[in-house]
This record gives C-alpha cells, sequence and structure tokens, in this order.
C-alpha cells in the first residue's frame, strides 16, 4: 500500500476524531479494496500520529472478541487498537458527552501482566501465569464512521473506536477468581440494559490476551508488563447520553460507575 495513500488515510479518521464529527467509512468511496493488514498499516501510521502530538499509550484493547461476531465476519482472530493517556477517565467522576460523537459503553475485565509475553503459541494458561492482577473497567467506545457502519478494515484503521476508559480501584489475582464465570450487569439510571460473563470474551477473558500475545509477535512486537490490557467486551455495547449515571457491578470484583454531563 502506497505510503501516502496510508498517511492520507489516517489523517482522515485522526480529524474526525479531533473534530468530533461523522465520516463515511473508508471503504464506501475512498478506498473499497482496503484489506485487514491495510488497516492496520493505516492504524500504525494514526498511533504514530498521536505519538508525535505528545500522547502517550496506556495500554492495547482487543475488539471482535465475541466467537459469534468473529464467525459473522469471517475472521479466525480478534482486532487491536491502544487506548491513550487522553482517553482515562476517572472512576465515579463525571464524562461530557460533547467530547464525544456517540459513545457506547462496553464493560470489560482488564489485566496487568507482571512480566512480558511474546508469542507465538502463547496460551490462556501462560497469561495467568504471568498476570499479576486483573481489574474491573468500562470502555467508551466511539467509532468516527456515521452511524457506528463499518467493515473490520475500516475500524481497524480508526483504532478499533477507541474513545475513552474507566479503570475501577478493585484488584484480583487471577486464581481467586473464576474468570469465565465472572457476572457483569450493566445498568444505566439504575435500570439494568446488559448482563454478560466472562466467557463472553473468547470463552475466557486470558484467551483474549494470549491472542493478542499472539498476533503481536507477527510484528515481532510483546505484550508488555505494567500496561493495562483491555479484554474486549463482555456484554452487548450501550449508548450512553447526557444525564446518565452508568454503573457496572462485577461478580467478585467490585462496581465502576461514572456520570455524564453535556
Amino acid at each position: 500500500m502506497d505510503k501516502g495513500l496510508i498517511k492520507e488515510l489516517a489523517n482522515y479518521v485522526h480529524q474526525a476524531e479531533k473534530d468530533k464529527r461523522e465520516i463515511t467509512k473508508i471503504t464506501s468511496e475512498l478506498y473499497p479494496d482496503l484489506s485487514i493488514d491495510d488497516a492496520y498499516l493505516v492504524q500504525e501510521e494514526l498511533i504514530q500520529q498521536k505519538l508525535e502530538e505528545g500522547h502517550k499509550i496506556i495500554g492495547p484493547k482487543m475488539g471482535i472478541t465475541s466467537e459469534a461476531k468473529m464467525k459473522q465476519m469471517n475472521v479466525d482472530d480478534p482486532i487491536y487498537g491502544y487506548v491513550f493517556d487522553y482517553m482515562i477517565e476517572k472512576e465515579n467522576d463525571s464524562i461530557s458527552v460533547s467530547d464525544y460523537i456517540h459513545p457506547k459503553v462496553e464493560p470489560e475485565i482488564g489485566f496487568i501482566l507482571s512480566r512480558d509475553l511474546e508469542g507465538p503459541n502463547i496460551t490462556a494458561l501462560d497469561v495467568l501465569a504471568a498476570t499479576e492482577y486483573v481489574f474491573p473497567a468500562i470502555e467508551i467506545i466511539d467509532s468516527r464512521y456515521e452511524n457506528f457502519n463499518f467493515t473490520l478494515p475500516d475500524v481497524i484503521a480508526d483504532n478499533t473506536s477507541a474513545a475513552g476508559a474507566v479503570f475501577g480501584k478493585t484488584i484480583r489475582r487471577p486464581e481467586s477468581l473464576e474468570l469465565d464465570v465472572v457476572g457483569v450487569t450493566l445498568s444505566v439510571n439504575g435500570e439494568i440494559r446488559s448482563l454478560g460473563a466472562g466467557a463472553a470474551v473468547l470463552s475466557h477473558p486470558a484467551n483474549s490476551v494470549a491472542r493478542l500475545a499472539n498476533m503481536l509477535s507477527k510484528k515481532g512486537q510483546k505484550v508488555k508488563a505494567g500496561q493495562p490490557i483491555m479484554t474486549g467486551g463482555i456484554t452487548a455495547a450501550v449508548r450512553i447520553e447526557s444525564g446518565d449515571f452508568i454503573n457496572v457491578k462485577y461478580g467478585g470484583l467490585g462496581n465502576v460507575s461514572f456520570s455524564v454531563k453535556e
């Protein structure tokens, strides 16, 4: 893929994020033949632009971690992107809906590793052995594309819709929980909007970290110790609006909440 085109497409999604405006997906007109490999090249350029602006990577995030969704999209692997420092919101604080385009929230289980993991052939057992602790988190996703309408390459190029993250303060050793059966309840204004369990993430959230390590190894990269790893949405994503109070309960991992203002 031509370097000039890579930069053009990265600029396209990057500027949309800055302007907080919807854009037409890349594959509709700009570059209909965008492949998954091409999309990661665009993502890499986008990440580099953010780094050059002085932002810092907090950690990686996984997407399309439902086996059913992967089958539906005819892919063998989930996708990944990165959460940056400017995306982090404080627990029990307020976020401003005007900072986003059309935000949604997804409950997730985060991992912190005590040592680096480098694929290939990393397994969930390897991940659990290398995990210092797990924690509850809420990801705020905000696709830059109109109506959240995109193909898989489009969303990869858009840094997998990364927009925000709220990290809970509860931490647990992974062996103290059965992470695949951790129940999650997502409520908005006291009304339960979505339910799920850890097994929704590739049968076990540790599988998500393993898949990430193995995918990154193809580029000579590894999953780094000390970085929060967002393993993927446990429930369906739920749209949020000004005036909402978001509360997520995690079995054995406490609660995470925040409010939404104009």
